[in-house]
């Protein structure tokens, strides 16, 4: 029996739903990059990069390649930078949301001790 589309998709985010997974994905919009670049950005153990790297690969969002001893990895595709591109601006637009209703309820005392 096929997957429904939703529930892929839902797969899909739930793949995305890691900081570290995101934070690479973030860095390899700039092109690719060695496992060792990855970790100096990171900061993380390299076991735990490595098993985030590994899901990453078998979702099919990134590939690596082995250049001599090092691992290159780099996105698979320019839909998931523009998937980054586009999680960015949602973003901007819902904190900035956020902002103007902190400066409403500041404004009109709302919550303020007397």
């Amino acid at each position: 029996m096929p997957v429904p589309l939703y529930q892929a998709k839902a797969e899909f985010f739930r793949m995305l739903g890691h900081p570290v997974r995101i934070r690479v994905l973030e860095l390899l919009q700039d092109g690719p990059m060695p496992v060792r670049d990855l970790l100096a950005a990171i900061e993380i153990e390299p076991s735990s990069l490595s098993q985030q790297l590994a899901v990453l690969r078998r979702s099919g969002i990134v590939t690596a390649t082995r250049e001599g001893a090092t691992v290159v990895y780099e996105l698979a595709g320019g839909d998931v930078a523009e998937l980054m591109r586009a999680a960015r601006r949602i973003l901007t637009v819902m904190l900035a949301g956020r902002q103007d209703l902190l400066a409403e309820l500041h404004d009109t005392g709302v919550g303020a001790t007397p």
